[in-house]
C-alpha cells in the first residue's frame, strides 16, 4: 500500500456497521478506509489525437485495483493495476474522456476517477490543402539545377542565411538534370513568393539528398555521389571535414544535428546506402569522435528510385531518433539514442527480397536492442522517405512513391505518433494532386508566432518549397 496522504486526507467518519473507539482514542478504523486519488493529470487537459496521457495514482488501505474507461475510445487502461503507479495511455478518438481505479481493501472499497482529459483532432487533419502556399522555386539560380531533395530551417543569422530561412538542396544537376548530379544549395525567405539565392555549389555536394542547420548556422549535407558528409560554412565556403571508422562513407541518404544538452555535446547522425547509421560527435563544428551505431537496413536502388534509411528526425524531449525504413514501408523509433555504443544495434532487415520491395518490418539485435521498435509500418506507405517532427511529438512522413501501382493515390502525406498502437493518426493528406508520384522529399516544420503549426515540403513536380498550413 502507498500513502496518498501528500494529496489527500482521510477524515475520521463513521463506519456502519464496524465497531470503533473514536477518533480520540484505540484503533481509528476510519483511518483504514480505502482511498484512491489520480495524481496526475492534476488538472483537465486537452491533447490533440496522437498524443498520450500520463495517469499517476496512489492509493491507502487497499489490497487490489481495477482500472477502467467509459468507452474503449479513451485508450487500453483496463485490468488489474498496482495499488501505486503510472501508465501512459494513448486515446484512439476525438471526445472526452476521464480514467477509473475501483481499489478494495480489508475494510471496503473506493473509485477513484481521473481529471477530464479532451482530445482534440490530430495536428494534420487541421491543415488545409486549400490553402497550400508557393514559398518559391529551388532552381539554382546560376547553375539552375533543380529536383529538390533535402529541406531544413536555419537555426541562427549567419553569413549569406538569415535565421527561418529554408535550405534546400537539389538532386539534379542544371546541364543535364541527372539525377544524383546536383551539387547546389539555395536558401528562400520563408515568405511566399521568395525568390532562391545560391548558398553553395560544390563537388563535394553532388548528389545531395538532406540537409541540416547547425547551431552556429552552418549547414552539413548528405551528398549521395560525392561520398561525402560535407559541411558548408556561413560563408558559404564548401569543406569535407568529417571522416568516420566502421563503415566509413558510403553513400550517405539521410542526416539531422542534434544539439549540445547538459549531459551531451552536439552531434551529427547520418545514414548510408550501406544500411547503417552513424554518430559524428562534434566540439562546436569540429568532430571528436565518429561511432557507427546501427547496422543492417535493407538497401537498394539507384538515384530515382533508392530504398534506404533515410528521413532522420531527432526529438530531443525524449531523446529519440526516428528513421524512415524506405525499403520495408516502417518507421522505427530509436530511443536514448545518445548513449548507444558501437553496433549497439543490429538490424535484421530480413532482405532475400531487397531486389523486390517491400521487405519484411525489421527486428533488433545488438546491446541496444531494447531501444529501438517499428512505430508503423505498412498501412498507406509506398516507399516513404522524408520526415519531420511536429509540434506534439508526432511526425509528419511522406511517400517517396517507388514502385506505386496503379489504383494507388500519390504524394500522401501521414501523420505518425509514437504512442498510438500502428502509429498512423487519421487519414493521410494528399499534397501534389498532379497525378505524377514522386513530388515529396524533404520536409521541414515550425510554428508561428500564435503557436499555429507549419509544414513546409519539396515538391519535386515542381521544383518548388510550399507551405501547408491552417
Amino acid at each position: 500500500m502507498s500513502s496518498i496522504r501528500s494529496g489527500a486526507r482521510i477524515s475520521c467518519v463513521a463506519i456502519i456497521g464496524a465497531v470503533i473507539a473514536g477518533c480520540g482514542g484505540g484503533q481509528n478504523m476510519a483511518a483504514l478506509v480505502p482511498a484512491v486519488a489520480f495524481l496526475s493529470p492534476s488538472q483537465a487537459q486537452t491533447i490533440a489525437l496522437g498524443q498520450a496521457v500520463h495517469l499517476q495514482w496512489a492509493t491507502d488501505n487497499v489490497t487490489s485495483c481495477v482500472a477502467s474507461t467509459a468507452t474503449a475510445a479513451a485508450g487500453d487502461f483496463t485490468g488489474a493495476q498496482p495499488a501505486a503507479g503510472s501508465a501512459v495511455i494513448a486515446p484512439t478518438a476525438v471526445g472526452t474522456f476521464s480514467y477509473a481505479l475501483s481499489c478494495t481493501g480489508p475494510h471496503g472499497s473506493a473509485v477513484g476517477k481521473s481529471m477530464a482529459v479532451t482530445v482534440n483532432p490530430s495536428i494534420l487533419s487541421t491543415l488545409s490543402v486549400t490553402k497550400i502556399a508557393t514559398i518559391g522555386s529551388t532552381i539554382d539560380p546560376i547553375e539552375h539545377g533543380g529536383n529538390p531533395y533535402g529541406l531544413a530551417i536555419a537555426s541562427a543569422t549567419a553569413g549569406l542565411v538569415m535565421a527561418g530561412d529554408l535550405i534546400v538542396c537539389n538532386f539534379n544537376d542544371g546541364a543535364t538534370n541527372t539525377q544524383g548530379l546536383g551539387t547546389t544549395v539555395i536558401g528562400l525567405h520563408p515568405a511566399a513568393g521568395s525568390t532562391p539565392y545560391r548558398i553553395a555549389q560544390s563537388a563535394s555536394l553532388q548528389g545531395c539528398n538532406a540537409v541540416t542547420a547547425l547551431a552556429d548556422g552552418g549547414i552539413a549535407a548528405a551528398a549521395w555521389t560525392a561520398n561525402a558528409n560535407p559541411l558548408i560554412a556561413s560563408s558559404g565556403a564548401v569543406s569535407d571535414p568529417f571522416s568516420v571508422g566502421i563503415g566509413g562513407f558510403d553513400r550517405p541518404w539521410g542526416e539531422v544535428y542534434v544539439p549540445a544538452t547538459a549531459q551531451n555535446g552536439p552531434a551529427i547522425y547520418f545514414s548510408n546506402f550501406a544500411g547503417s547509421i552513424h554518430r559524428i560527435s562534434l566540439d562546436n563544428d569540429v568532430q571528436t569522435t565518429s561511432t557507427e551505431i546501427v547496422k543492417g537496413f535493407c538497401t537498394s536502388g539507384a538515384p530515382g528510385a533508392i530504398f534506404a534509411p533515410s528521413g532522420l528526425t531527432y526529438d530531443a524531449l525524449v531523446d529519440t531518433l526516428y528513421v524512415v525504413d524506405t525499403s520495408s514501408n516502417s518507421v522505427v523509433a530509436i530511443a536514448d539514442v545518445s548513449s548507444i555504443g558501437a553496433d549497439g544495434i543490429v538490424v535484421n532487415g530480413q532482405c532475400a527480397s531487397v531486389g523486390s520491395p517491400p521487405t519484411p518490418a525489421p527486428t533488433f539485435a545488438g546491446p541496444s536492442a531494447a531501444s529501438a521498435r517499428v512505430i508503423a509500418h505498412g498501412g498507406g506507405f509506398i516507399a516513404p522517405i522524408s520526415a519531420a517532427l511536429l509540434s506534439n511529438g508526432d511526425l509528419v512522413v511522406g511517400n517517396g512513391d517507388i514502385n506505386i501501382s496503379t489504383g494507388q493515390m500519390a504524394n500522401l502525406l501521414f501523420e505518425i505518433s509514437p504512442v498510438l498502437s500502428g502509429g498512423f493518426v487519421g487519414e493521410p493528406v494528399q499534397l501534389d494532386t498532379s497525378g505524377t508520384p514522386g513530388a515529396l522529399f524533404g520536409i521541414a516544420t515550425a510554428v508561428d508566432g500564435s503557436g499555429n503549426q507549419l509544414i513546409y515540403f519539396n515538391d519535386d513536380n515542381t521544383n518548388t518549397v510550399m507551405l501547408l498550413t491552417k
